[in-house]
């Protein structure tokens, strides 16, 4: 196994297949809640997570300016790391109700996690879910009575890739068991074994019996996307399994690369917005260790957005495109308004599309030598639509090498993409996206006209 970054966030390939078992609706509780794989806030709508990370232990002079601005690109929630006193100076109480407070005036969900659990079993000095449970027990003074606008994430990536990684599914039994004990009335969010990865399927083959150990039933399970998810058929068929059990999973941290692995970020983008599941990216900015990468701003400056920053705010599926307030903060927000000297414009987007009608945006996102990545956004008119055909004519003899989301068929130069089973179904002014790779022509140019036709 290879060694894990200071942030957590390594893990090793493979494969397996189980079943999950069908999970009981949620019961009632304070703030937001679970019902079947969605989750609703205060008000019982449902809230779709769309947001990013940010070190706030390491980083607390930041925090301030960072939310705001992290609020001001799109972002609806913000995943906050904290310290609990074993890797890290424990945040305190009043630590935690101040940057509580700045989410609330950003008009944030804050995702509290405990991040010193990262990589137990494996990370030495790791701290163990007790121990988490401990650090949140004595801070509770700070999380009563803020059910409506934070959510509880025990601990980060609680097992490394040893032997202990099998502990995960009693001892997070009994977090959550011991949580509810001491009165916590929040939301629960676990994290995933293996650096967070899951690729020894230890969450997901055990999530029904951890989800029914809370006596709320308000347990959502959170998953990392790295290496091992690199593929469009790892991404969907792991979230796929817990919607088929009807269990909630939000996609709480990935990147669009990592020295473990490519991750495949356009189909996270897609497929977490076909199939309505959160997404929080990694990270704001001050990653180190290697995976500066990861930055999505260059020195907390908002208007040095990284190649990472554009594409998870501003691309197909993104931050901007997706993003609603939660409602708890009094009804739908107009869209966030970015100044010139914050942020890097939007991209530009196609015509409004007819009532009753579609249209399809097409973009290049990666290029290397032989062959390049594209992404294809469809949006539906002023009216519903229950399926959609996009075409196009290749420009300079590009093929097919892989698509997802999607079923094509070619005829010369000219494509047909239609959609797939579970996402031609679009509101009216709802959006999807299916990607693909493809060879490269004389030039990768973007073919025009792209044309949609609704049914």
């Amino acid at each position: 196994m290879r060694a894990k970054w200071w942030g957590g966030l390594a893990a090793v390939l493979t494969t397996a297949a189980a079943v999950l078992t069908l999970a009981q609706p949620a019961q009632a509780a304070a703030g937001f809640t679970v019902s079947g794989t969605r989750i609703l806030d205060a008000n019982g709508n449902t809230f779709l997570m769309r947001g990013v990370n940010h070190a706030h232990t390491w980083y607390a002079g930041q925090t301030s300016t960072s939310l705001a601005n992290i609020k001001a690109l799109g972002a609806n929630t913000v995943r906050v790391v904290l310290g609990s006193g074993q890797r890290w100076t424990a945040n305190s109480a009043s630590d935690v109700t101040t940057v509580i407070s700045q989410c609330k005036a950003n008009r944030l969900i804050c995702v509290l996690e405990v991040h010193d659990t990262t990589g137990y079993g494996e990370q030495s000095g790791a701290a163990t879910l007790a121990q988490a449970v401990d650090y949140w027990i004595s801070i509770k003074s700070a999380l009563t009575g803020q059910e409506n606008f934070v959510i509880l994430n025990i601990g980060n990536e609680p097992y490394g890739n040893g032997t202990a990684a099998a502990n995960w599914t009693a001892d997070t039994k009994t977090a959550i068991t011991r949580l509810r004990a001491a009165g916590f009335q929040h939301q629960i969010m676990v994290d995933a074994p293996n650096w967070g990865q899951d690729w020894q399927f230890i969450m997901r083959d055990n999530a029904a019996s951890v989800f029914a150990a809370d006596p709320q039933r308000n347990t959502v399970f959170s998953i990392h996307m790295y290496g091992v998810f690199d593929t469009a058929a790892e991404i969907n068929d792991y979230l796929g399994r817990f919607q088929t059990a009807n269990l909630p999973i939000v996609v709480g941290e990935f990147g669009h690369d990592h020295s473990d692995g490519n991750p495949d970020e356009d189909t996270i983008f897609a497929t977490t917005q076909q199939r309505g599941i959160g997404y929080l990216g990694w990270s704001w900015s001050g990653n180190g260790g290697g995976v500066e990468y990861l930055d999505m701003v260059t020195n907390f400056n908002p208007a040095q957005l990284t190649t990472w920053g554009q594409r998870i705010f501003n691309g197909a599926n993104g931050i901007k495109a997706t993003a609603k307030e939660a409602t708890v903060f009094g009804g739908v927000s107009p869209s966030p308004s970015v100044s010139s000297s914050s942020a890097s414009p939007s991209p530009s987007t196609s015509n409004p599309p007819p009532p009753g009608g579609c249209t399809a945006t097409y973009a290049i996102s990666n290029q290397w030598g032989g062959g390049f990545q594209g992404t294809v956004t469809v949006k539906a008119g002023s009216s519903a639509i229950t399926g959609w055909t996009v075409t196009w004519t290749w420009p300079n003899g590009q093929r097919f090498t892989n698509t997802w989301n999607t079923t094509v068929t070619t005829s010369g130069e000219t494509v047909t993409a239609r959609n797939a089973p579970y996402n031609g179904t679009l509101a009216a002014g709802a959006t999807t996206s299916f990607g693909f790779t493809a060879s490269s022509g004389a030039t990768n140019a973007v073919p025009s006209p792209v044309s949609c036709a609704a049914s």
